[in-house]
């Protein structure tokens, strides 16, 4: 997926109305009896619908106006490459060839200008413009040095930035005119695929260009990022540039932000992403009051419950979402939650890959009390959760850890085969603990080798990987998970789920199908 930093609804009458006024019998001649089955692409089921226009012009250029390029400049720090030779000649009281005397500022780092082309549009006629913080975001944390606003009559304003918000991917930008060329929000929540949009922005720096598609798809999820991972997808030409820029729909409303896009090549080939004017504008409002966007927390890590978990778990996939660790102190574990929780609903709402857990807590109001519904040791339970305070994105990222994984696996001998798994576990030791860089006080066993034909191979584990547990039953030997092994075998299943730990990467579930005999 590129962002693009540098270089979008008639409602249409069907007569069925009409034909229903006069009569069931009518309705019944045009389309069978009552309750018959037609094809979804029968005449009666496809009959022309009005509205399609013939031109977009019109439209283009009454919106045109509306929409601006924005240019940023900001000063960057170059990083100074090192002279192999200039150790040698210092250490001889002379100079490398060629080299310069020192800058006469006294040493400072040396800097270039860096800048970003990008979109976006007035909300209101005294100044008020929306668009993408990516663009206005500092290379170094802070924001870019000045933004420039270019109006289609190319006359330009200096602006400054009202507030950001990077959750969100979301800027609100303030210029100093009167009676300025606007245009008013939609509403996404009734955009349907199909339906026809125009993108108008400044891709490549060719500003005021105007292109039209389709919905292509609704709530696509690509990043994981949450409250605001629900785009709508476009087919509609988007390229670098046209980040910031507005979606509308045929009545000329904004129903969305373009923000980024996915492609192969950094270039548009049909799969453009804007972020719904349903999420976009509360922040906006929030941020024109000065205020910061308050978003709901439960402080837990979650991971997808694919097909291999689920069956490890003897649930349905993708129907709820795995707890792979909580936050101490935070909203989740206060109220109950537990690792290797299933969290099936939230506020009776299920949980699925298109309505994750994070979309529906952090849309949730602060310090609301929300039920949920979860799966744990093969029983439903509920639970009832005040929603916290999600705190600044630096603090979540620092929260949920990471890491990374050099591929050493020094100091991890061989050990005992467990074949209905195809892994060699062994008992974790300090020793072993330490060359695995693990935490103090770590405990499991360790996976001392793989069989490369098994599942546990084809999901990714490794020697030197750690297993926590198995089904959720703490394990330290083999035997505990032979013993994990065979009572899932008892009760029907065909998989078990390890929590593994790497190195000093935050813990993960694994669906690891079982062996046959």
């Amino acid at each position: 997926m590129s962002f693009l930093k540098e270089s979008p609804i008639v409602r249409y009458a069907y007569g069925v109305t009409g034909a229903l006024l006069i009569g069931g019998t009518a309705f019944s001649l045009a389309t069978g009896p009552v309750g018959a089955q037609v094809a979804q692409n029968s005449p009666t089921a496809m009959s022309p619908r009005p509205g399609a226009p013939m031109s977009f012009a019109d439209l283009a250029a009454r919106l045109q106006p509306a929409v601006v390029n924005i240019s940023t400049k900001q000063r960057v720090a170059v990083k100074q490459q090192s002279d192999p030779f200039e150790q040698f000649f210092r250490q001889f009281g002379g100079q490398a060839p060629g080299q310069q005397e020192p800058a006469p500022n006294g040493g400072q780092p040396q800097t270039r200008e860096a800048g970003s082309l990008g979109s976006g549009f007035i909300i209101s006629p005294d100044g008020y413009i929306v668009t993408n913080n990516h663009l206005v975001a500092g290379e170094n944390g802070g924001t870019v040095d000045t933004v420039t606003v270019i109006m289609t009559n190319r006359k330009e304003y200096t602006a400054r930035i009202i507030g950001r918000d990077t959750a969100s991917d979301l800027a609100l930008l303030k210029i100093d005119g009167t009676n300025l060329p606007f245009v008013n929000w939609g509403d996404s929540t009734r955009s349907r695929v199909g339906d026809w949009v125009i993108a108008i922005g400044n891709p490549y720096g060719l500003g005021g260009t105007v292109t039209a598609g389709i919905v292509s798809a609704l709530h696509r999820g690509i990043t994981g990022n949450g409250a605001y991972d629900r785009y709508i997808q476009t087919d509609a030409s988007i390229n670098m540039g046209n980040s910031g820029g507005p979606m509308f729909d045929l009545n000329g409303n904004v129903i969305g932000i373009n923000s980024a896009l996915i492609s192969p090549t950094g270039a548009s080939v049909g799969i453009g992403l804007a972020i719904p004017a349903e999420l976009a504008q509360p922040v906006i409002e929030t941020l024109r009051r000065g205020q910061r966007p308050s978003r709901g927390y439960l402080g837990v890590s979650l991971q997808p419950l694919d097909e291999n978990i689920a069956a490890s778990l003897g649930i349905p996939k993708d129907q709820g979402e795995l707890v792979r660790a909580l936050v101490p102190g935070q909203a989740g574990a206060k109220g109950g939650l537990q690792q290797g929780d299933v969290i099936l609903r939230v506020g009776g709402q299920q949980v699925t890959p298109d309505q994750t857990v994070s979309y529906l807590i952090a849309n949730s109001q602060v310090g609301a009390r929300v039920p949920l519904e979860i799966f744990r040791d093969g029983k439903r339970q509920a639970l009832g959760i005040t929603v916290g305070q999600r705190p600044a994105e630096d603090v979540v990222a620092k929260q949920a850890g990471g890491g990374s994984d050099d591929g050493s696996d020094d100091g991890v001998p061989t050990g005992p085969a467990t074949k209905a798994l195809g892994l060699s576990l062994q008992p974790l030791t300090g020793q072993i603990a330490q060359a695995l860089s693990l935490p103090p006080g770590a405990h499991g066993v360790v996976v001392t080798a793989v069989d490369p034909s098994s599942d546990a191979a084809d999901k990714g584990l490794k020697r030197g990987d750690v297993i926590i547990s198995a089904n959720r039953v703490p394990v330290t030997t083999p035997a505990q998970v032979s013993s994990v092994v065979a009572a899932a075998r008892a009760a029907g299943r065909t998989g078990v789920l390890l929590l593994v730990k790497r190195g000093n990467q935050p813990e993960a579930f694994f669906g690891i199908n079982i062996i046959p005999r």
